[in-house]
């Protein structure tokens, strides 16, 4: 079974390059204000091209509307949205009917049953699985939180998931082996301050991701 890590969050070119360099399989960018990682369409266009035919581009938005969605299908081409937010169901098919972009929904979890919630987003093509956001929270993920990650182990459905919520390089080779994750993505753990990618923290957390997957399959 294929693996892939994302780094999402990136802000400038230089760590651009630096996730691009170390192996990453898909790059997010951000757009939401509240965000420490937001970035601007023209920010974010001159970065989705530099990885165009080197990683999978990925747009995280949170509720965004079909005017905002509109405009960064439009400047960036993306393979995914990931719809971050309170997005129903109905909401992820309307988008990717409008939009004809692959969608990746974000669900926030802190206990086995939340993991239910996955069965009402068929049409979403992709799941991440994150810790939910502690009371207060401006934003709904990139909060640095992990759950429990044996709660994953059980998790099956019909489609891809990622795993993702408090990973950083000296936890992510206990997450997979806890998870059986085979996608994983990072965020807050690859930063040196909120907002601030560090080139060092991301090429320490692929490398040890990349190792996590080939241990699981060689157990």
């Amino acid at each position: 079974m294929s693996t892939s890590v994302k780094i999402c969050g990136l802000s400038t070119p230089e760590t651009m390059e630096a996730a691009l360099k170390a192996g990453a399989d898909m790059v997010g960018l951000v757009f939401f204000q509240n965000s420490p990682r937001h970035v601007t369409l023209e920010v974010a266009k001159e970065l989705a091209a530099r990885a165009s035919q080197r990683a999978e581009v990925v747009a995280l938005t949170v509720d965004a509307d079909d005017a905002a969605l509109d405009a960064i299908v439009r400047a960036l081409a993306p393979e995914y949205l990931q719809l971050h937010g309170r997005e129903t169901p109905e909401r992820v098919e309307e988008i990717q009917r409008k939009f004809g972009v692959s969608a990746i929904k974000a669900l926030g979890v802190s206990e086995a049953a939340d993991f239910a919630m996955a069965d009402a987003y068929k049409a979403a093509d992709a799941l991440l699985i994150d810790a939910k956001p502690p009371r207060g929270a401006t934003r709904p993920g990139g909060n640095g939180i992990a759950f429990d990650w044996r709660l994953a182990r059980g998790f099956a459905p019909r489609k891809p998931w990622m795993l993702s919520g408090g990973l950083d390089a000296g936890n992510i080779g206990e997450a997979i082996r806890l998870s059986l994750a085979r996608s994983v993505d990072v965020s807050s753990g690859v930063e040196s301050a909120p907002g601030v990618k560090d080139p060092a923290k991301i090429r320490a957390f692929i490398d040890a991701a990349r190792m996590a997957f080939d241990a699981a399959d060689a157990e």
